[in-house]
């Protein structure tokens, strides 16, 4: 075994062959960081458990055992262990048994000299973020929550006061949001804190049903009363009686409908599709919607009248970009219920992962953040989600970055190019040479941007593969022959 000078980070480097433990120790050494080699995965797992490396370099080949069991039995002992395997025979089988175990990454040897460091860099930071967790946080669990609802803005405050209001009412509530925003979640508060909550709450999509199949569904039909109709059907106002009814997507009920509703509204009594017998119910209705509906009533797509029936007591739901601040709350809280769903330990979120998510806009709200949390849980590889487990925000954030360097980008001539080059050579002290130093510098980019193909790296600057090849040869960089 052998080391470099102690750093704040530590890395183990595990190979069979000397010579490439000594040129990775090479390569490691401008990051400043601590490299510890050694060619045993026995001897490798014992260094782990003694010196607790902030990262994990590993061959596939090891011996007594392989690096695929030297990886399992690290992330036994520690679940939140950075390990990295590398291989010059990557199959698929490999790489997906090495990201099944929970590999930071795999690579493949001959793409090292241009991938090493950067992934290293990104495991070693993904550590720091994994040990500046406070593991004294207390866990927030699901029966903090009655209802589902999470927040703690202006603005969520806002909606709870109204349903606070509103709950010992029977007037109708019309609640107004973009989808995802958890519109179902407030009629359920609503009916829970009222008088009726010990009675049914049922929930029908006005715009999931068909037009002649919608109103026997809110009403009911008698048998026979048109085709298919072979028993009579009680609907749902009536199954509801003395509880409450939620409506979702009222904007898209057909005006055919609307009108029978309207009158239930009015009267409290309707009739069943093909029947006489008037039927009264103890309803109350809470009915939601993303649409305008004023738009919809000046495009004669929904009635006035029904409009300010449904719209006694209006609750609007932000947002989630507009409550950036729930955003913790809302992630921690999915978290728990995921993890005491699918019995599984409780993850926790590291800092860089809540900005990520506080960047991303969110455009499928609350119901997005959840369908993204898991995935994240699925995917994850240690008990803490990193930015790196939330794609959405990662891409945001590449997007906006991207977006704004481009923007900022404008064509430059020789003249202008030559001249930023010479500034950066003196700015380093003048130690290089230009023509050497973009040789070396453009020849390792162009490898890196076609993924090391040497056909296509050769095309881009120019030269012929064998050229390319004497040029990788002499700065240390090989790289695949196919197209």
């Amino acid at each position: 075994m052998s080391t470099s000078a102690k750093s704040d980070q530590t890395v183990l480097v595990v190979d069979s062959e000397t010579d490439h433990l000594d040129w990775v120790r090479q390569q490691l050494k401008a990051s400043g960081v601590r490299v510890i080699t050694e060619t045993s995965s026995a001897n490798a797992f014992k260094i782990f458990c003694l010196e607790k490396p902030d990262l994990v370099i590993t061959e596939m080949h090891l011996r007594p055992s392989g690096g695929l069991d030297l990886l399992a039995k690290i992330r036994a002992e520690s679940s939140n262990a950075m390990v990295i395997v590398m291989s010059a025979y990557g199959t698929t089988q490999s790489v997906i048994e090495s990201m099944k175990l929970g590999a930071f990454d795999f690579l493949r040897k001959e793409s090292l000299p241009f991938t090493l460091k950067v992934v290293v860099d990104s495991a070693l930071k993904a550590a720091a973020e994994l040990r500046a967790v406070s593991p004294s946080k207390p866990a927030l669990t699901v029966e903090q929550y009655r209802d589902d609802i999470v927040g703690q803005s202006e603005a969520m405050q806002s909606v709870f006061k109204m349903v606070g209001r509103v709950a010992m009412s029977d007037a109708p509530v019309l609640v107004t949001g973009e989808s995802g925003c958890g519109k179902e979640l407030v009629a359920r508060a609503i009916h829970s804190y009222s008088d009726r909550s010990k009675k049914s709450l049922l929930a029908i999509n006005c715009a999931a049903i068909p037009e002649n199949l919608l109103e026997s569904e809110l009403f009911g039909h008698e048998k026979g009363s048109f085709t298919g109709a072979a028993t009579q059907r009680i609907g749902r106002f009536e199954q509801c009686h003395g509880g409450t009814l939620f409506l979702d997507e009222i904007g898209e009920m057909p005006i055919a409908v609307q009108s029978k509703l309207l009158r239930v509204l009015q009267e409290g009594e309707f009739s069943r599709v093909g029947g006489n017998a008037t039927i009264k119910a103890d309803v109350r209705i809470v009915a939601a919607t993303n649409r305008n509906l004023e738009e919809a009533i000046a495009k004669k797509e929904f009635r006035e009248d029904l409009y300010y029936r449904l719209n006694v007591v209006g609750i609007h739901l932000p947002p989630l970009r507009a409550r950036v601040e729930d955003i913790p709350l809302l992630a921690e809280y999915f978290l728990s219920r995921i993890a005491s769903q699918q019995h599984r330990p409780l993850l926790q979120l590291s800092e860089e992962a809540i900005k990520v998510m506080a960047a991303y806009p969110w455009p499928g709200n609350v119901r997005e953040l959840q369908n993204t949390l898991q995935r994240a849980v699925v995917l994850a590889t240690s008990d803490v989600l990193l930015p790196k487990d939330l794609p959405l925000g990662q891409v945001a954030l590449a997007s906006e970055s991207a977006t704004s360097e481009v923007s900022s980008l404008r064509p430059i001539g020789v003249e202008e190019a030559a001249k930023i080059l010479f500034e950066a050579l003196t700015s380093e002290g003048g130690e290089r040479e230009l023509l050497p130093w973009v040789e070396e510098d453009f020849t390792r980019r162009a490898m890196e941007y076609t993924r090391s193909n040497q056909v296509k790296a050769s095309k881009l600057l120019g030269i012929t593969r064998a050229t390319l090849r004497k040029r990788l040869e002499r700065i240390g960089g090989p790289g695949t022959d196919g197209e």
